[in-house]
């Protein structure tokens, strides 16, 4: 019996962390020169111009930057009005809190640019008129709710993915289905131990970021186990592993909201 119980631990193990290891291993012996091939922070032209009179709400993830790029991804939740020319972008950025500042950052911004060398992946990308107007007014009243705005820890959270999951789940409508390797998604805001997947097609139950489990139409099934994530999505169908992230048909998605 002890033999058997062994096993499956090592198996859980194997499933979680050398998955990890061989992300570092390919972090840490990439082209140092692939990085410098773009801007560290100009436009990848994954976003409709400014100048459009659609209203606009994508959402992006890219490697993390330096050491951290290594276990996990930073996201963030770009807006356009139908009367605005120009983008908003809502994210955290954790070394404003370390000089006294405002974890939560609402300001004008390049929607879809590199983040520190890394390219940007579209996760959502909705578009239409009045209804993702009042969807952009409730995102930007969520980010002034966020309860962490003075805090930011980049294990288990609140960090980044946290605030962006924050966000997902006051806007169901945009069912949002962040990366398994955004470390932090999984932190629940007041301790809470159930609450609903970012996307809202689910239920999730976790003990502060450390361990967890989650199901939903959009997520498939998860496993948080340190911060790290493993599990399997049906549809689009995927695995997903600690590091690496997802591999399979990839989850972007656009929406179209037609005007009321």
């Amino acid at each position: 019996m002890k033999t058997r119980m062994w096993r499956i631990l090592s198996i859980i193990i194997l499933l979680f962390f050398m998955p990890v290891g061989c992300m570092v291993a390919a972090h840490y012996t990439e082209d140092p020169g692939a990085s410098r091939s773009q801007s560290r922070h100009g436009s990848t032209q994954q976003a409709p111009s400014a100048e459009s009179d659609e209203a606009v709400i994508q959402v992006y993830a890219a490697r993390a930057a330096r050491w951290r790029g290594a276990f996990g991804v930073h996201t963030w939740i770009a807006t356009k009005r139908r009367d605005e020319k120009h983008y908003t972008r809502l994210e955290v950025i954790g070394y404003r809190v370390y000089w006294g500042g405002s974890a939560v950052q609402v300001r004008r911004g390049t929607p879809d640019g590199m983040w520190f060398g890394n390219y940007p992946l579209l996760l959502r990308d909705m578009r239409g008129g009045e209804q993702v107007d009042e969807l952009i007014t409730r995102l930007h009243q969520a980010a002034r709710d966020y309860p962490y705005d003075k805090t930011y820890k980049v294990w288990p959270g609140p960090n980044s993915n946290t605030f962006t999951a924050y966000l997902a789940r006051q806007v169901p409508q945009l069912r949002l289905e962040l990366p398994s390797n955004a470390i932090g998604k999984d932190y629940l805001p007041g301790g809470a131990l159930l609450a609903l997947t970012p996307s809202g097609t689910g239920a999730q139950i976790s003990f502060q970021g450390y361990a967890g489990i989650l199901a939903g139409i959009e997520e498939g099934i998860e496993f948080n186990l340190l911060g790290l994530t493993a599990g399997i999505d049906l549809y689009p169908p995927a695995i997903k592993l600690p590091g690496i992230g997802r591999l399979g048909f990839p989850e972007a998605r656009r929406l179209t909201l037609p005007d009321s």
